[in-house]
């Protein structure tokens, strides 16, 4: 991305890289799995026509660092990696901002306006739904299509070895089979998205992020639920269409009705392209995004 400051902060658990374009209100843009910031490279430049973008590697991902778990996979909770948001988006100067998540990074977004609703003025979540509604609603589907979650939950080591020992493979298999072509995908694109699989303490904490969306991210989303706690800010959901988020969820009433279990105001619709969509429609996802958030 041209015109793009790149450094990285450090908060009292984690050391995240980021990259900062732009100028006007504060915009946190978060990727998802198998990507990196790298995801928003044509996104990003587009909405830095009106905002100042950040475009962050969650803890475990990228070029931030992999800090030590534990049993219970806690510095994985979308809690911890939202929390890391909080505090550099501080330390950039802007105690409020709005973010927009795609995939995992989705996840981390929705938990930061559900932890932090003084913090995040807009939310934009790209291609998912909550976790409890994703783990409540599993069948036979979704065990088989979407094998991260229930791969990479597995305990350690047995994943890690399998990622490690075949790192081209997982990101060929994401990339070409998610409903998104290959060719959207160039060489060193897809080649950044590899390289951290080569390091086992990134293997590791990716499976880590999984892990924790067992236990720890599902009791977060039902805490929240139970106790009427919903997003307050405005949330935009969009999703590929024809995609599994699309078709499986019928009879919760699709995306728009399962967010608006979550959130007092949100809009939303389906959008061309495959789970990838803001890589594989860049200029249709920027024109959403700056239409939501100006």
């Amino acid at each position: 991305m041209n015109n793009t400051e790149s450094f990285k902060l450090t908060t009292p658990e984690a050391t995240i890289f980021l990259q900062r374009l732009g100028s006007g209100p504060p915009l946190l843009l978060l990727h998802g799995f198998p990507q990196t910031h790298l995801m928003w490279r044509d996104v990003a430049p587009l909405l830095a026509k009106h905002f100042t973008v950040i475009c962050a590697d969650l803890r475990g991902y990228g070029r931030s660092s992999c800090p030590s778990s534990d049993a219970d996979h806690t510095p994985y909770s979308k809690r911890a990696m939202a929390n890391d948001m909080v505090l550099i988006m501080e330390q950039l100067g802007f105690p409020k901002f709005s973010v927009a998540g795609h995939d995992r990074g989705g996840r981390v977004a929705y938990r930061l306006a559900l932890d932090h609703p003084e913090r995040v003025e807009r939310l934009a979540v790209l291609d998912v739904i909550p976790t409890a509604e994703v783990w409540d609603a599993a069948d036979k589907r979704f065990a088989t299509a979407f094998w991260p979650w229930s791969l990479l939950t597995q305990p350690a080591p047995f994943p890690e070895m399998l990622i490690a020992n075949a790192p081209e493979a997982v990101i060929d298999n994401a990339l070409n089979e998610w409903g998104t072509p290959g060719t959207v995908f160039p060489a060193r694109v897809r080649n950044a998205y590899i390289e951290p699989l080569k390091n086992s303490a990134h293997v590791h904490a990716i499976c880590e992020d999984y892990r924790a969306s067992v236990m720890l991210d599902y009791d977060h989303d039902m805490h929240d639920l139970n106790n009427g706690h919903r997003i307050k800010c405005p949330v935009l959901a969009l999703w590929s269409a024809d995609s599994a988020l699309d078709n499986w969820y019928k009879k919760e009433g699709g995306p728009l009705a399962i967010w608006r279990k979550w959130a007092y105001n949100v809009q939303g619709w389906p959008v061309s392209g495959g789970h990838f969509f803001p890589e594989e429609i860049p200029e249709e996802t920027a024109i959403a995004l700056t239409q939501f958030f100006l």
